[in-house]
């Protein structure tokens, strides 16, 4: 018969190996090691422009140099209630930052909050939400944009002309501060908006409010696309009339992709395009700054340069 002293024995025993067991079991890596990486999701309004397929790679690219950090990217196609949807996802999901480029402001601003007030720290990329409830913005400053493509057909077309402005998606912050910037820099001259239309920041939407614009108006100096897709589509309109207004009309965009917006200057298509820096970069290096509890600027303005011949 086993006496009281020897099970009280066996079990301390038994209580010491396993505790000795568990110690030797692997420790869990440290969050933001290359073996529990921090999980950054990147909510993308749509890639449906090329400057915004040009954004992902460039988040990729910067991801792929840091090993510390696991990006995850969802597409929302354009569609506002889709993102509202995604971002809801990354916050249930428990990601570590999201980054947010955001179709509509408005409507975003509510999930960002949310997800701030889920403790997970938002980068918004672009496109900016209403408040303050982020915590760093980081894109162009699109008002001195419009006011720089103003100021150059301003001098190209010597302070006089009419010009067909071809808008970015009209609830976007972007479309909004590149149509104001454009109105200052024109301010003062003889220039003319004759036409403007809403092309949602898409290039067969622009060629065909442009075909509406020739139609209406015999004498057309410049066109301002907002984009360089819209840009483009507008020339594309004014070849395809076959009256070869093309080469008298000025086309200017933005964004200034080398394989884009430079290259159709570069061709002759457009007079010139204004660089529009996607951020990709600097949005993963702000997202490694505010995951190590590192202090960032509210607001990062990136620079603008005009590409010309």
């Amino acid at each position: 018969m086993v006496s009281r002293k020897s099970i009280v024995l066996i079990v301390a025993a038994f209580a010491a190996l396993t505790v000795s067991g568990c110690s030797n079991k692997p420790q869990t890596s440290a969050k933001g090691t290359p073996e529990n990486p921090y999980v950054i999701g990147m909510s993308q309004c749509n890639l449906g422009e090329p400057w915004r397929v040009q954004m992902n790679a460039d988040l990729k690219a910067a991801a792929a140099k840091r090993p510390e950090i696991k990006m995850l990217f969802k597409d929302a196609q354009n569609d506002t209630p889709t993102q509202q949807s995604q971002v809801r996802e990354f916050i249930a999901q428990g990601v570590d930052l999201l980054i947010i480029s955001p179709k509509e402001s408005r409507p975003l601003t509510k999930p960002v909050a949310e997800a701030m007030d889920a403790g997970i720290p938002v980068i918004v990329l672009d496109r900016r939400v209403e408040g303050d409830k982020f915590t760093t913005f980081i894109g162009g400053d699109n008002i001195e944009i419009g006011r720089e493509v103003g100021k150059h057909l301003v001098k190209v077309l010597n302070g006089k002309g009419n010009v067909v402005m071809l808008r970015g998606l009209s609830t976007t912050s972007g479309g909004i501060e590149r149509t104001d910037g454009f109105k200052e820099g024109i301010k003062g001259s003889s220039l003319k908006v004759i036409f403007d239309a809403d092309c949602k920041w898409l290039e067969p939407n622009a060629q065909a409010e442009m075909k509406s614009a020739l139609s209406r108006y015999p004498q057309i100096d410049a066109v301002y696309g907002q984009n360089d897709p819209m840009a483009h589509g507008a020339y594309l309109a004014a070849k395809q009339e076959g009256k070869g207004r093309e080469k008298t009309i000025k086309f200017v965009g933005v964004d200034g992709l080398p394989h884009e917006g430079a290259s159709y200057v570069k061709q002759g298509i457009l007079s010139a395009t204004f660089v529009y820096q996607t951020g990709g970069e600097e949005a993963i290096v702000n997202a490694l700054k505010i995951l190590k509890k590192e202090t960032v600027a509210k607001e990062q303005i990136l620079k603008t340069k005009a590409i010309t011949k």
